[in-house]
């Protein structure tokens, strides 16, 4: 059996890492994230109650993070090879 007949296949399954469902684990993660820094900011993310609006600044924060993390998983995920 030749060498070449071997490693070809096996060069397919090592690029392909990434696609839609590491698109999904990326966004999780940052879903994750940005609902820790809310709770930390004192409210409840996907809601704005009048009680938070000391924290309004804080959570301005937490979104401009939620969106860099999101645009980062976007770009990551667009440059990786899809199964």
């Amino acid at each position: 059996m030749k060498l070449q007949t071997l490693l070809l296949p096996a060069s397919f399954a090592a690029v392909a890492l990434a696609g839609p469902i590491s698109y999904g684990i990326c966004q999780s993660g940052c879903a994750a994230v940005v609902v820790a820094c809310y709770t930390g900011a004192g409210a409840v993310f996907g809601t704005v109650p009048a009680a938070a609006a000391a924290a309004m600044p804080a959570i301005a924060a937490c979104n401009g993070a939620f969106g860099t993390c999101s645009a980062t998983c976007a770009t990551i995920t667009l440059l990786a090879p899809i199964p």
